[in-house]
């Protein structure tokens, strides 16, 4: 088979398992959040796709990928079929870009669920995909200042995930936690369909596969693809038996709602090294992102803030960890007698990624609430925004009318 095709085959079948993984965001979003809203919860969850589509496609890929350092000059809404990228079509390599660029946003809307108005987060959307994500993918992935340091993120496990986790930061610290979530203590406010939760993340996990086997760019090296699905899957089976393991010992109580965002911190976390990072690492790595995570959602909720599926902490702590984990176990970290140059690399990577993602993420979010707000009316979020804005209830029309806690 021609070399064209095979990896052009591959990297869209990838494309395609990450395109789906908006799926499981869906299932596992709308699971964990309250039945009254999850229709709205979908509603976001559809948004971000069709958003992200087209901001990415007219302004974000030209300055993910074009010429320049800080930020590329174009193509804008390319279309030309007859354009390579190394091997690949630029539209095959441009739509499993946009496809990444979508789930760094979808990562937002979980953290925002429940409360923030649709027409202000698709327009956060939309400037993220088309400036913020693209500004980080060009200085990590589009030959930018950090890609010319050696920083290693092979799958995005910053590029992707840590920038999402800062812009859900950011959007859940100016909209607010949910009414009556901290009243005294934290008041739990319980997923209302752990099924559907259970399903989103089992979807999540296959599409990984796409995400971080995909990132090769090529079908060339089966070897190398098999070795990146394996500790892709190995990071995830051990981070939901970590998850559950510690909250348990913890409380007492087998928590499969932190077991199930386990299994997710350890894809994140093994996402930047997949490619570098052996089998038994990959299994501590996905582990130690595991109890981060735990630890991560806990201080959140003491200091206040209300992330309704622990975005920010699978997302944004995991993402940061995993990519210093590159420093540690990588091919060229301290466990191999690499020096301490990785590392130092990495820390630069994370620190000015997350402190540019979240800053910019900040005054956008706050330009919004100043000029139209950001959040809904307090009568709707009683009622529920399945009802009191999307004029439909999840579960059939005999729910119509009736309180949906």
């Amino acid at each position: 088979m021609d070399v064209s095709l095979a990896d052009s085959l591959w990297v869209l079948l990838c494309a395609f398992l990450v395109f789906f993984m908006h799926a499981g965001f869906a299932l596992l979003e709308s699971g964990l959040c309250r039945r009254k809203n999850a229709v709205a919860v979908l509603m976001k969850n559809f948004g971000v796709v069709a958003t992200a589509s087209i901001a990415f496609f007219a302004l974000g890929y030209g300055l993910m990928f074009g010429e320049g350092t800080l930020a590329g000059t174009g193509p804008f809404a390319p279309d030309d079929a007859s354009a390579q990228v190394g091997s690949l079509p630029l539209l095959v390599h441009m739509f499993f870009q946009l496809v990444f660029a979508a789930t760094a946003c979808t990562i937002v809307s979980g953290a925002v669920a429940e409360r923030s108005k649709l027409g202000p987060f698709l327009f956060f959307t939309a400037v993220a995909t088309a400036f913020i994500y693209p500004l980080v993918g060009k200085a990590v992935w589009g030959g930018g200042l950090l890609a010319l340091r050696g920083f290693a993120d092979f799958a995005g496990s910053t590029a992707v995930h840590l920038v999402g986790g800062a812009m859900a930061l950011a959007g859940a610290q100016v909209v607010g936690a949910r009414k009556g979530k901290f009243d005294g203590a934290a008041r739990p406010m319980r997923a209302h369909n752990l099924p559907l939760a259970a399903l989103g993340v089992m979807v999540l996990w296959l599409g990984w596969f796409g995400f971080n086997g995909g990132s090769t760019l090529s079908a060339s090296d089966p070897g190398a693809i098999a070795k990146i699905v394996l500790v892709t899957n190995l990071a995830a089976a051990a981070g939901f038996l970590a998850a559950l393991a510690y909250t348990h010992r913890r409380t007492g109580v087998l928590d499969f709602s932190m077991a199930l965002n386990g299994a997710l911190a350890g894809l994140v976390s093994i996402t930047a090294g997949c490619d570098q990072i052996a089998a038994l690492p990959a299994l501590a790595i996905g582990a130690v992102g595991a109890v981060l995570c735990v630890e991560s959602v806990l201080l959140l909720e003491r200091r206040k803030i209300d992330d309704p599926v622990g975005a920010v902490s699978v997302h944004g702590a995991c993402g940061a960890f995993g990519t210093l984990a590159v420093g540690l176990v990588g091919s060229e970290g301290l466990f191999y007698g690499k020096g301490a140059d990785q590392l130092l690399v990495q820390l630069l990577g994370v620190v000015s990624v997350a402190a540019f993602a979240y800053l910019s993420s900040l005054v956008v979010w706050k330009a919004l609430a100043t000029f139209v707000g950001v959040r809904v009316l307090e009568s709707h979020e009683d009622e529920g925004l399945d009802l009191a804005e999307c004029g439909a209830a999840a579960y059939g029309d005999e729910l119509a009318g009736t309180s949906m806690g």
